[in-house]
């Protein structure tokens, strides 16, 4: 597979007409392999252990500028070099690696290599241009043609005479070859003006050395590619400010529930007379009116089931890939996790939806059940398959083929959908939730409201601080996605995860609390929305790093880009609005069981 930081879309090896091997019987790709189109073909360059090889030939390629379809071949070629695509080749499961130096005398082995570079007709050298002063035509692509392939071994001592590969290096170079048939490794790099017209041969040629290396075990043979990634220090500051955040809205709440809640509980338990009752004031005075259904419960209801089934996920992945069980070895394999649980999980999501539906005195119980099983996964495949579409148009191996789309399709029709109907039907049957008070015939006018209680600017502060928990591991994670840089660290992101949780609990019962002392009791959108708005901030830092950090040009790729980012948004927002939502209710159930109400 080849891909590119300036581009979304990968391609796979064949579609650049590089030198193919007899067909063969390609490996079989699992769920989450097909999803980020990781296609692995079966490579023409063969050698065998122990076995060095010097300038071997593989094959040779030539273009004709004056035939259509050649001059289309060798204009795909150049625009994998324009836009720097990087080959992606694997060894015994491991990636092969390209190692260079970098400032501060430190290392960087990238798990990619590019075709080749170009020097723009300003003389600029770009992306891999930059190693060689041989490469200085102005206005000319240079193709890397030759690869010094390394594999490093050691020899396994206890177990059966046998040998383990603990590393595999490879350095691409460019040459001429003054002969095309016995390649000798000399010569000018291969160049290829850009207004070149006419015939042109490139001969393909690899060189394969084996080295033992006792020092790598095999067990931390992929240490030296993390290595190189320096992120850890970074990570230690983020954990950090997250904990400073969660201290301080832990201490905010324990202030409220201790000190404020107490006194308040106190004192509203020793009004006998009827005459104090009178002068109730605070929280106390919305006891009637707090556990009225709210507006579009139906609606709430149905977020709330996705929300459920896409935090259980969540956690469950997270927490497998902590174990060691999703590492990058495992190609695909997070993903693959995350979709099968998604669709396990049906049962609880109809199980939340009904319960909470059946509770905001809901009666239409079968929209109720089709909603939950329909609308959110709905809006997802409809933005995926649009996206597919896009990719389908382009060629590139992301693309979905059909077979695997029907199969999706199965998963969430054949399964997950009477999963949720099972689940809806459990939650139907039990009782209607018990609330702690009774809810009043008529409602209580809510008086006006200061500006920093109304409903939205809540909302907007609420956001804020979850946001501040996550933005740094945020920054990784884009980059493993767009970036195509291996994402490992799920012990720090399991870490952040349960700050992001505390967090939204947290700070939504804060405004909460303080919404209901403000004697507004409409508190259940207003708990989803507010922890539900970091989503918002997230959407506004994606776009940020699209035009700051990404180099993605071309219409297709940027389409692709914020399609994606969108169903990312959407899950994020069902995420953690549901978080909210349930500290809310926790609280507000925990806060009016403690009073006696008349």
């Amino acid at each position: 597979m080849l891909d590119s930081v300036e581009s979304v879309l990968p391609y796979e090896y064949t579609a650049f007409d590089f030198c193919a091997d007899e067909p063969e019987k390609r490996p079989s790709e699992n769920l989450g392999q097909v999803l980020f189109g990781e296609r692995i073909e079966p490579s023409p360059y063969k050698f065998f252990f122990k076995k060095n090889l010097e300038c071997q030939r593989v094959c040779l390629k030539s273009y004709n500028t004056e035939k259509a379809e050649e001059k289309a071949k060798l204009d795909f070629l150049k625009k994998g070099m324009l836009l720097n695509y990087q080959h992606h080749w694997i060894v015994d499961n491991m990636p092969v690696t390209w190692c260079y130096d970098v400032e501060d005398n430190q290392k960087f082995c990238n798990p990619g290599f590019p075709i080749g570079c170009y020097v723009t007709d300003t003389g600029r050298a770009k992306d891999a241009c930059v190693v060689s002063a041989d490469f200085n035509d102005k206005d000319t692509f240079y193709i890397f043609n030759h690869v010094d392939i390394t594999i490093f071994y050691h020899v396994v001592e206890n177990e059966a005479a046998g040998a383990r590969l603990v590393a595999a290096k490879l350095e691409p170079k460019s040459y001429k070859h003054t002969n095309m048939e016995k390649p000798d490794c000399k010569g000018p790099p291969m160049s290829l003006n850009n207004k070149f017209n006419g015939e042109v041969k490139i001969p393909y040629t690899y060189s394969v050395k084996f080295v033992e290396d006792k020092q790598i075990r095999w067990a931390s043979r992929w240490d030296y590619i993390l290595e190189s990634m320096p992120h850890t220090n970074i990570q230690w500051f983020s954990i950090m400010n997250s904990l400073v955040i969660v201290l301080f809205l832990s201490g905010m709440v324990a202030m409220i529930m201790l000190r404020t809640l107490h006194k308040d509980i106190a004192r509203y338990n020793q009004m006998d007379s009827v005459e104090d009752a009178q002068e109730e004031f605070g929280w106390k005075l919305v006891h009637g009116d707090v556990f009225r259904p709210p507006r579009k419960g139906m609606l709430l209801s149905v977020f709330l089931g996705s929300g459920t089934q896409i935090f259980i996920m969540t956690f469950v992945t997270l927490f497998f890939a902590c174990l060691g069980f999703l590492s990058p070895a495992n190609r695909g394999a997070l993903m693959t996790c995350a979709v099968v649980l998604w669709v396990l999980l049906g049962t609880p999501a109809g199980y939340v939806a009904a319960r909470y539906y059946k509770s905001f005195g809901g009666e239409k119980w079968k929209t109720n059940v089709l909603l939950t099983a329909f609308l959110c996964p709905g809006v997802v495949f409809a933005d995926f398959f649009v996206m597919n579409l896009i990719l389908w148009g382009e060629g590139s191996s992301a693309a979905m083929p059909f077979g695997t789309l029907v199969a999706i399709l199965a998963l969430w029709f054949c399964i997950s959908v009477p999963l949720t109907f099972i689940g809806a039907y459990f939650g139907f049957k039990k009782s209607g939730i018990e609330h702690p008070v009774r809810t009043n015939q008529i409602p209580r006018q809510i008086p006006e409201q200061s500006f920093y209680t109304k409903p939205l600017p809540g909302i907007v502060m609420g956001g804020i601080l979850p946001f501040g928990c996550i933005f740094i591991q945020l920054f990784f994670i884009l980059n493993s996605i767009w970036s195509h840089q291996m994402y490992y660290m799920f012990g720090f992101l399991f870490l952040v995860f349960i700050i992001l949780v505390i967090t939204c609990s947290e700070a939504t019962i804060l405004l909460c609390y303080f919404h209901l002392c403000a004697e507004d009791y409409h508190w259940q959108w207003r708990s989803f929305l507010t922890s539900g708005f970091t989503a918002v901030y997230f959407l506004v830092y994606a776009i940020h790093y699209f035009f700051s950090k990404l180099q993605i040009s071309g219409l297709a790729s940027t389409i692709l880009y914020f399609g994606y980012t969108m169903i990312m948004a959407l899950i994020f927002f069902l995420f953690t609005g549901t978080i909210g939502f349930f500290a809310c209710f926790w609280f507000v159930t925990k806060i009016y069981s403690v009073v006696k109400v008349d």
